[in-house]
């Protein structure tokens, strides 16, 4: 049983690599129109969120959104979520209509195919150079100024330890955000770790929750407040997280699992 198990990873995983490559080599003509200019950055989102969505349930995932936050359009916000999966990026895109742009780690743009659109759409940041920080905040500005909204994980990076609920959350998000006078929108991914974490024999379809939370307001306020925004921040989606964890919990009892 543990052999065939071992097999169905082996291929399920195979097949998400697959999945992520065709709707690329499928769309490349219209990808590669999308970014020759700034304004085609909308129609390179759309077909981005097509990619993500065809990954997703090629994987046999499906998603439920619980919305306590709508997205205006033509405003900016700061969207923020915890990290734990390589599908947080699709789920995030299937989740959010409004056009925004991620800010990633720059190693992923070392990813064939995928790197060359990455690198000509998200605004990267390599976490060791200082300059490499300043030149995220500069980049930032353009996409607001384009009335773009901006998307980073502040946890810097998904966590070794896959028995951490939520990791801390570095500072950059909210120093955008405060700079910019933008709202901040968390929101909390409950089961993508569980679906397709980073350890090989692991996940399988099923669903994954998603929370919207509400927005939290910037707006007058100064570098002084970064530090209080950021755990207010981190205590919503840590709060939800538990939450889940409360539930998923009170699922098996009931059910006698």
């Amino acid at each position: 049983m543990k052999g065939i198990k071992i097999i169905f990873w082996t291929l399920w995983r195979m097949w998400f690599y697959v999945l992520f490559t065709i709707p690329i080599v499928v769309m490349l003509p219209l990808l590669v129109l999308s970014i020759i200019s700034e304004k085609g950055y909308p129609y390179y989102f759309k077909m981005s969120r097509i990619w993500a969505k065809f990954i997703l349930f090629g994987m046999g995932f499906y998603y439920k959104i619980e919305k306590n936050q709508t997205f205006e359009p033509n405003k900016s916000y700061m969207i923020v979520a915890n990290h734990t999966s390589m599908a947080d990026i699709m789920l995030m895109l299937a989740t959010v209509k409004n056009p925004f742009v991620f800010v990633g780690k720059s190693e992923l743009g070392k990813i064939p195919l995928f790197g060359f659109f990455y690198k000509r759409t998200c605004i990267l940041v390599d976490r060791g150079c200082s300059k490499s920080k300043m030149k995220v905040f500069n980049e930032a500005q353009k996409r607001l100024d384009r009335g773009l909204s901006v998307c980073i994980f502040p946890e810097g990076g998904v966590p070794n330890d896959e028995s951490l609920l939520l990791d801390t959350f570095k500072d950059g998000a909210f120093r955008l955000a405060i700079e910019h006078q933008i709202p901040i929108v968390p929101i909390t991914f409950a089961d993508n770790k569980k679906r397709l974490s980073y350890t090989f024999f692991s996940g399988g379809p099923g669903l994954m929750r998603v929370k919207i939370h509400p927005q939290i307001q910037t707006l007058g306020k100064t570098g002084a407040d970064r530090r209080q925004i950021r755990e207010e921040v981190r205590d919503v989606i840590y709060n939800q997280l538990v939450e889940f964890e409360s539930s998923n919990l009170k699922t098996v009892t009931d059910t006698g699992i």
